[in-house]
């Protein structure tokens, strides 16, 4: 399927409260019209503006392509709004990390993401949520939320994608430990008590962080969750951990705890704030579930990150 010959519609969505979002609604526009992508809507979300609320105003208005401009917590929001329909989703990388389309294999410069949208192939992905909320690339509780908050708008703006690398490490000093109990609805699991933990996270893409592997096998088609704890451990442990988060090789490190599910419950003492795709919008205990094959998304011809199988 081409998007661009099959839509009836097809409307474009900036969230230009994203880190490049506010600089290229005139870009975007352009760019769109360079490939010959035949927009007929343009909805512009000022920052601090209700992004879901215009998102759901666009499929409501009839569009069928929906291109989502922003971060990765924006398209997270649209693929949870989109999920189950027959409207496709269309990427354009202007945020920070930039994880979703890191996975999907499409490119992070806008000419080259809009060329991918007029010549690419759909295809599906899974949704995973939290509490019923969506999120794409990974879900955690800990650490990862302390670096959230830290990663205000400034450091963004300054660092790029090494904000993350920066908050983390201004985040780490001042961690407090804490347990955690995992719970396994279907069964597939025994029921795990883990303490002294650092972080807990629940991966659905392959990325996450400005481009850290979920594990060497995480997939966003694969129709699983991965599972990961991090236990605290001596700063030169947690180095060891640290160096090989690039690959996701570090889920085989004695002080990590990793498995893979279709359903899991966190619940953590004390209750944890959860952070899905950057944006902190739950809290424990939370249930982890992921919808396979819930997201119809364009990505470029060769990428070999998902398939066309249809839901089920």
């Amino acid at each position: 399927m081409t998007p661009t010959l099959e839509a009836r519609s097809i409307a474009v969505v900036i969230n230009a409260g994203s880190r490049k979002g506010s600089a290229v609604p005139a870009l975007v526009t352009q760019s769109l019209a360079n490939v010959e992508l035949p927009v007929s809507a343009v909805y512009t979300v000022p920052a601090g503006g209700d992004i879901g609320q215009v998102l759901k105003q666009a499929v409501n208005d009839g569009h069928d392509f929906l291109v989502v401009g922003g971060g990765d917590g924006t398209i997270a929001s649209a693929a949870g709004i989109v999920a189950g329909t027959d409207v496709v989703l269309g990427v354009l990388p202007l945020g920070t990390a930039n994880d979703l389309a890191r996975t999907l294999e499409i490119p992070r410069d806008l000419g080259g993401a809009c060329a991918a949208l007029a010549n690419g192939k759909v295809v599906d992905i899974d949704l995973g949520r939290a509490n019923g909320r969506p999120f794409l690339n990974v879900a955690s509780a800990g650490l990862s939320v302390a670096v959230t908050q830290t990663l205000n708008p400034r450091l963004k703006r300054l660092a790029g994608p090494l904000a993350y690398g920066v908050a983390t490490l201004q985040s780490y000093a001042g961690h407090q430990p804490f347990h955690a109990r995992l719970e396994f609805p279907e069964g597939d699991h025994k029921p795990a008590e883990l303490e002294n933990l650092l972080q807990v996270a629940v991966g659905n893409g392959r990325y996450y962080g400005g481009g850290n592997a979920v594990s060497p096998t995480a997939g966003i088609d694969d129709h699983t969750l991965d599972i990961y704890a991090i236990m605290a451990a001596p700063l030169r442990e947690q180095l060891k951990i640290a160096r090989s988060f690039k690959n996701g090789t570090f889920v085989a490190h004695p002080k990590v705890y990793h498995l893979t599910s279709r359903n899991v419950r966190l619940v953590t003492d004390p209750p944890l704030p959860v952070n899905l795709d950057g944006e902190i919008a739950t809290s424990t205990p939370t249930d982890f579930t992921v919808e396979r094959n819930a997201v119809h998304v364009v990505v470029p011809r060769h990428s070999s990150s998902a398939t066309f199988e249809g839901r089920g």
